[in-house]
């Protein structure tokens, strides 16, 4: 490998880095992972994934879980 290729691989991560360190700090994005799953960034330190069922299954389950936090509010925390 030549250096100016030991360069360019360096380079991708470091601007990858810099692409999410600029990301808006409220903002969601989505990737596939290299095993397949469905990654949601933006949630916190570290990504959540979950594997395409997974992620239609809780979806189909929304109005659910929307109740539950209505019901169960005053014992929630939120995350500020």
């Amino acid at each position: 490998m030549s250096e100016s290729e030991m360069q360019a691989e360096l380079e991708r991560p470091r601007a990858e880095n810099a692409q999410l360190k600029s990301k808006d700090k409220g903002g969601l994005t989505l990737k596939v992972s290299e095993k397949g799953g469905l990654s949601l960034y933006g949630m916190g330190r570290f990504p959540v994934t979950l594997y395409k069922e997974q992620w239609l299954r809780i979806l189909a389950s929304a109005s659910e879980i929307e109740a539950f936090i209505r019901e169960n509010d005053s014992k929630l925390k939120t995350k500020e």
